[in-house]
């Protein structure tokens, strides 16, 4: 795939972002035709909590380091952070108003941040292909694996409050779709610019990533999986190691 023209890489980056982000139309379709125990829902996001740690620790903050240095690392991790950390305000902000308590608003609410995260998500993974010619297999498994317990959640929730399966897994193609788009736009808007802008656009996504990590993925499986949280994202890490070592 290195051998291709940058409009093709460009199109491929299309595909993996829409590849990644069709586990979030498996979840939704786990939550709307099954039942599963919540214990093994946030089992699965204690899981995809460690892949992604895992993948930002070798994959993205390492290449963004070996790209810009240890400064343009540094800004881009703290900028990643804070948009995310204000963006997921923002959101939280407007779902209490609307009164977040009932199956509906807290589902809305969810799928919310699953696009809030998987943007950041997606653009690492088409930044991905600027840097090293090809998809990152490590990133694209922790994203993948890392959807589904929000999608899940979400629309058992949402099916919970009566909403119709059709306006559900409309939602969620659009969610997908723009995972898409974002890997895209990762990829196009990166290819051609310096070795530092993307360096430093690669921390950014990253830091976002990780403080979605820590503000929603672990604190949400802990609430069910408590002691066996940690056990279960240190199995999530390996695996995305072994997966790194391997490829």
């Amino acid at each position: 795939m290195a051998t291709l023209s940058p409009m093709d890489m460009a199109w491929w980056a299309l595909i993996w972002g829409l590849v990644s982000g069709a586990s979030l139309l498996l979840g939704a379709a786990a939550g709307w035709w099954l039942k599963l125990p919540k214990v093994l829902v946030n089992g699965v996001m204690a899981f995809g909590a460690g892949v992604l740690i895992s993948a930002l620790a070798f994959e993205l903050v390492a290449e963004a380091y070996d790209g810009g240095g240890l400064l343009v690392t540094a800004l881009g991790l703290a900028s990643g952070a804070l948009i995310y950390f204000f963006a997921n305000r923002i959101v939280a902000k407007r779902s209490r108003r609307r009164g977040s308590g009932s199956d509906a608003n807290s589902g809305n609410a969810l799928a919310i941040g699953a696009l809030i995260d998987g943007i950041p998500e997606s653009v690492a993974l088409g930044m991905g292909l600027v840097a090293g010619g090809a998809v990152n297999p490590a990133m694209l498994v922790a994203i993948f694996i890392s959807n589904i317990p929000e999608a899940l959640a979400s629309t058992a929730a949402q099916k919970e409050s009566g909403k119709k399966a059709g306006g559900i897994f409309a939602l969620w193609g659009s969610v997908t779709l723009a995972a898409g788009i974002s890997a895209w736009a990762g990829y196009a808007l990166l290819s051609l610019t310096d070795p530092a802008i993307t360096a430093f656009a690669i921390a950014l996504a990253a830091g976002g990533i990780l403080t979605m990590v820590s503000d929603t993925m672990i604190p949400e499986a802990w609430k069910v999986e408590h002691d066996y949280t940690g056990l279960i994202a240190t199995a999530g890490f390996l695996t995305a190691f072994a997966v790194h070592t391997v490829a």
